[in-house]
Parts: C-alpha cells; structure tokens; sequence
C-alpha cells in the first residue's frame, strides 16, 4: 500500500502503509470556499489532524462565517 501525507504528522495513514510519501507544497494551495463544501473527505480530514493544522475557515463569505 502508497499513501501521501503533506506533513510529518501523517493524517493520510502513511504510517501504517509499505510504502510512505511526505508531499511538500512549494506555495500554499488556494482554498476555494465555494467548492469546500461539496467535498466529502474534508470533514474526515478535519477529524484525523492531530495538531490542528487543519480546520474549518472563519473567514466570512457572502455575510456568512
């Protein structure tokens, strides 16, 4: 099993897979609000950070938090 992580805290289970890939981003993605809640991994991903670094925006979109 290959599994990719994009940080050393290996919220993709890269630590239980044969073959263990730490992506790094050379700039930051861009975060499309308007997508972001028709994606279904998103709250999985939410759930499994175990340091936070992955969270829901606060930012205010269209009068909406």
């Amino acid at each position: 099993r290959i599994s990719l992580a994009c940080c050393l805290n290996m919220c993709g289970a890269v630590h239980c897979s044969d073959i263990g890939i730490v992506g790094i981003h050379r700039k930051p993605p861009i975060v499309e609000h308007d997508r972001l809640d028709n994606i279904c991994e998103i709250p999985l991903a939410v759930s499994a950070c175990p340091t936070g670094a992955i969270k829901p925006s606060k930012d205010e979109i269209d009068g909406k938090k």
